[in-house]
């Protein structure tokens, strides 16, 4: 039961972390103010955003997953996910980032600002978890030698 609450909690302030730090890249951006006439249905740049952060989301999963891999199996296995991370993560990141650069209008003026600060976000912190991951199994990897001393 503790444990549980914890974790509950553990994941409520990760997804309060990742709320603020959206509004902050909105602010930056200067497109933290609502549209004065709200856009409804499919836009392009809300499309563009939405795919950004499906592909910042799989990177993340492929992250955390790399980054657990290295820490239990400690055998190399992990790499293609660490690399997969990295890579998607900036592909994201960098997409949300262009779309908030062609973005004319704050949350609901169409552009997807708001899909686009988060792929952005959550791209980076992939690539981040990316990095972490190999860095890990190319320290274990290093361990791993003959006559090294880890």
């Amino acid at each position: 039961m503790k444990r549980t609450f914890l974790l509950v909690m553990a994941a409520l302030a990760a997804l309060a972390l990742f709320g603020g730090l959206v509004h902050a890249v909105l602010v930056l951006a200067q497109l933290s103010t609502p549209a004065a006439k709200t856009v409804y249905g499919a836009t392009t740049g809300r499309l563009w955003a939405s795919a950004a952060a499906v592909l910042a989301l799989i990177s993340f999963v492929l992250g955390a997953r790399a980054l657990r891999q290295s820490w239990v199996v400690r055998d190399g296995s992990g790499r293609r996910g660490a690399l997969g991370a990295l890579g998607l993560g900036l592909v994201a990141a960098i997409n949300g980032g262009l779309n908030l650069g062609a973005a004319q209008g704050g949350p609901g003026s169409g552009n997807g600002v708001v899909g686009a600060a988060g792929a952005l976000v959550l791209g980076l912190i992939a690539a981040a978890l990316g990095m972490v991951a190999l860095a890990r199994l190319r320290r274990s990897a290093k361990a791993d030698l003959p006559g090294e001393v880890g």
